[in-house]
């Protein structure tokens, strides 16, 4: 079925309500393993169709945040689903104390049931009006964002569609750009603050409920880390300090020095990688499109199958328009065994990065659609984000055809934003640490936090407050994970080191690291992340050897890198 042509009508809450009861009661009473298995596969179906109905309304309320009809829905389920999460919370009681869970676990996997008894550690009833405050200060945050209407140039536009003016290779440009984006966001100071204030406590306050010594371990458990926890990300932060940090920091004075401008450099130069321009995509969005086609029916014949039914089926949105919600994403429609993808298309690299790193997502989604149950369609976070960041670097051999002449420029950066990002995301991770070690500080003491780590993880970068709001040492206000997902970040950072492993084993033989590649794939969700590199032959972030080993190969091909000719 096509998107447009899926149903959509907002289901009754006490019925569900009623049906998670009676499923509840059913596993409970269950006599043999045939009538707990049964009951398990029903419930199964039963939540994969009320998820279907959510991320409809999720899908269709961030295409365009003014429709009335969606927005209203959206503050239903916002309302809603932490009440239904009661009611999924008991079945998942009933399921974890049941004789025959040993028998569903080794026909079903074990990494259920390790999940179950994180999202029991995650959930009280109690905490139901305080999701609910959660969820509608994250609804808030998120159509401030959209609102967003930045004059330039005698023109009106949303932040995303900013995004090539602010890589302009016109300096006075580029930066008039920064400042007017800058000057947006720094007219909404004061609901960033509160925003971020009020769910700052109220996660705190979440912890605090469940006996926790405040949200981080909360957290943790609610973004499901099952095989590590806060002490493996300490140990990465410090081999990204130790090891990747002098890297980036190298490949930013490389660009200070083409650009001819000042080392540290500000937001707006840092934004631009080559005097003459960053890569640019050829053609218009619909070629990118094309291009993308064209990548994924030579790459493999799973992939020609995959991108045939995203695009003929209506599966993505992709163009920057008016009321958009900002950024990009993938998500799942169960009932309909299909991924969706949503982006913000505006004409610069990113663009063929949604093409390849949210169709990276999608196809393990898609690969995975038919396995049951159907919360094993996904990998966790960490692991799913190793799909989409490492379909970037599969798509190196086709980049001309989404480059033409600026093939070179994209190989080049594309690598170096590998590199120098992880320093910023393992920034944004320590950062979230710190500020929920220390729920009360005020806006200005989690300016001060930003500032101080950015001199120990993006020393290259000037916060003297020359650019509005991202100068002030307030960009992470314009990380919306931070806002909607806390400890989210840091999954991003692990996953670019394993996509920096299959780079550098692309580099060798493309056919094996597919090959590679698609044995991790197929896995999905059925395994731990740990578990899943370890079933895939691939070694683990948490290993220092593992990122010291890849900034060599990396730091040594960039190096060798032929940028003659290329301002």
């Amino acid at each position: 079925m096509k998107f447009n042509e899926m149903p959509y009508e907002r289901p009754d809450k006490d019925a569900i309500l009623s049906r998670l009861a009676e499923l509840t009661a059913q596993m409970s009473e269950a006599a043999d393993f045939e009538t707990a298995e049964r009951v398990f596969l029903a419930s199964d179906a039963y939540n994969a169709h009320i998820e279907t109905l959510a991320t409809l309304v999720s899908i269709r309320h961030s295409i365009d945040t003014r429709d009335e009809f969606y927005s209203d829905e959206s503050d239903w389920w916002d309302e809603t689903s932490p009440l239904l999460a009661e009611g999924g919370n008991a079945f998942q009681q009933a399921l974890f104390a049941s004789p025959f869970r040993e028998q569903l676990e080794a026909k079903y996997g074990s990494v259920v049931f390790k999940n179950i008894e994180l999202e029991l550690k995650s959930f009280s009833p109690e905490l139901v009006p305080d999701m609910q405050k959660e969820n509608a200060l994250v609804t808030e945050y998120d159509k401030l964002i959209a609102s967003a209407q930045i004059e330039f140039e005698g023109n009106t536009y949303t932040a995303a569609q900013m995004g090539p003016f602010q890589q302009d290779p016109d300096d006075d440009r580029r930066r008039a750009a920064w400042n007017a984006v800058g000057g947006w966001f720094k007219s909404k100071q004061e609901e960033l603050d509160r925003l971020y204030d009020e769910l700052t406590r109220i996660r705190d306050g979440m912890g605090r409920k469940l006996g926790y010594d405040g949200y981080t371990e909360l957290g943790y458990y609610r973004m499901v880390r099952n095989c590590y926890g806060a002490e493996e990300i300490e140990r990465f932060r410090a081999a990204v300090r130790k090891y990747l940090v002098p890297v980036a920091d190298k490949i930013r004075r490389a660009q200070a020095e083409r650009l001819g401008v000042a080392y540290p450099m500000s937001y707006a130069d840092q934004s631009l990688m080559f005097r003459s321009g960053n890569p640019t995509p050829v053609g218009t969005a619909d070629d990118i499109v094309a291009q993308g086609r064209k990548f994924y029916h030579e790459l493999s014949p799973e992939t020609a199958a995959f991108i045939d039914h995203m695009l003929e089926d209506g599966m993505m949105d992709l163009l920057a328009k008016p009321g958009k919600q900002a950024g990009g994403y993938c998500t799942e429609l169960p009932d309909y065994h299909t991924p969706f993808i949503f982006s913000n298309f505006n004409g610069t690299q990113g663009d063929v990065e949604v093409i390849t790193h949210e169709a990276g997502h999608a196809f393990q989604n898609w690969t995975a659609r038919d396995i049951v149950p159907y919360v094993c369609h996904w990998a966790s976070m960490e692991a799913s984000e190793v799909h989409s960041m490492s379909m970037e670097f599969f798509a190196w051999p086709w980049a001309e055809g989404f480059f033409g002449p600026d093939t070179k420029k994209f190989l080049y950066s594309h690598l170096a934003g590998a590199l120098t990002f992880i320093p910023y995301g393992t920034l944004v991770d320590h950062f979230q640490h710190i500020v929920y070690e220390r729920p009360d500080m005020t806006p200005a003491e989690r300016v001060e936090v930003w500032k101080e780590l950015s001199a120990q993880y993006m020393p290259w970068l000037r916060l003297d407050g020359e650019i509005p709001f991202f100068s002030d040492g307030r960009y992470w206000q314009r990380q919306i994970h931070i806002y909607q997902a806390p400890f989210y970040y840091i999954d991003y950072c692990l996953a670019q080191t394993m996509s920096l492993y299959f780079w550098s084993e692309i580099q060798k033989d493309l056919p094996t690291a597919w090959e590679q590649y698609y044995r991790y794939v197929k896995l999905a969700g059925t395994k731990t992340f740990t578990e899943l590199l370890t079933a895939a032959g691939l070694p683990t972030p948490f290993d220092e050897d593992t990122l010291r080993g890849i900034c060599e190969n990396a730091a040594k091909w960039l190096d060798e890198f032929d940028l003659s000719g290329i301002e």
